[in-house]
């Protein structure tokens, strides 16, 4: 398929780089090349992209960046070089990318800050966040049900932006199931199972009843929630607990969250996503420069799935969702 748009598509800064420095390990032969690639910004993606069909990529920092930047103000720095650095890059091919901002959520005042200007003045189509904030210190976090996020919440849904919720590694005291088996961390195993539970995590706080006009992007099919969240929902019905929802965990996953394709090119998680969540919250992505152009287009451009699905999920839904004139 031609004219494809990918938005789980990133980048890093010198700055943050070294944080993401553990998922180039085991790549051998690789490191360097895939070093280089985050860091590149235009020309080796742009080869990339015109190689497999892609017309537009939508950017985004690097995991986990920002959120691991206990020291506030320097959070707030580095989101604000971040997002200068991409905005410039842009504007040298503003028919070819987007940006998604990083946003220093260690302060949320500051972060609403640095978000309006990142969409106002930039031209920033949403934000990504790479999961919970360190905040203080390495070993204080919060996640983002934490009442603290309340207005934070409510600027998102009043700026009617899509909002991205990207994979980081659980806290290390959250993480003893997989001690010494280090191959399950990241992207094999706990990276889903980290973001999913904190994405259910918002569902039942409430959040999408206080703001139901919220929109959330998953990556990676949903995080393995499409396929796991009738069971959630069925025993959330017959055992509630006090929860504060009040609606079903498949309410909140099919009206208020999309799921790209990135990393996941296989096509029975796919076919079992459009049958839960519908074709219309489906959007292709690749990963780069963890994942190979190549390989996802070679799969979506070929996966059997109708031709008018596949125009939806590899363009429209993109166009649709951020209102994209091109």
């Amino acid at each position: 398929m031609l004219h494809k748009i990918g938005l789980e598509e990133h980048y890093a800064i010198p700055e943050t780089l070294e944080g993401a420095m553990v998922y180039f390990r085991d790549y051998v032969g690789q490191t360097d090349m895939r070093t280089t690639r985050m860091l590149d910004l235009l020309d080796l993606r742009l080869q990339e992209m015109d190689a497999h069909g892609m017309d537009l990529m939508i950017l985004s920092l690097n995991s986990p960046a920002i959120q691991e930047i206990y020291e506030v103000s320097k959070a707030v720095e580095v989101s604000k070089i971040a997002n200068d650095r991409l905005a410039d890059a842009i504007a040298q091919k503003q028919n070819r990318f987007r940006g998604f901002a990083a946003i220093p959520l260690q302060d949320p005042d500051e972060a609403i800050k640095e978000m309006h200007r990142a969409v106002d003045e930039l031209g920033f189509v949403g934000v990504f966040v790479n999961g919970y904030s360190q905040i203080g210190d390495a070993d204080t976090y919060k996640y983002l049900d934490d009442p603290m996020y309340l207005g934070f919440w409510a600027e998102v849904e009043k700026m009617d932006i899509p909002f991205y919720m990207h994979p980081r590694e659980p806290m290390p005291c959250n993480d003893g199931q997989t001690d010494g088996h280090y191959w399950l961390k990241g992207a094999p195993w706990t990276f889903g199972v980290e973001t999913a539970t904190h994405t259910l995590r918002l569902m039942c706080s409430g959040l999408f009843d206080k703001h139901p006009k919220l929109k959330m992007i998953l990556g990676h099919l949903g995080e393995g929630l499409p396929f796991l969240i009738w069971r959630c929902a069925h025993w959330l019905q017959k055992r509630s607990r006090g929860m504060p929802a009040k609606k079903s965990m498949e309410d909140y996953l099919n009206e208020n969250v999309w799921v790209t394709t990135s990393g996941q090119f296989h096509t029975p998680p796919l076919l079992c996503t459009i049958l839960q969540m519908g074709a219309d919250r489906i959007l292709f992505s690749t990963d780069y420069p963890f994942e190979d152009v190549g390989e996802a287009s070679a799969w979506f451009d070929t996966c059997p799935i109708s031709e008018g699905d596949r125009y939806k999920i590899g363009r429209q839904n993109a166009i649709d969702l951020f209102r994209l004139s091109v």
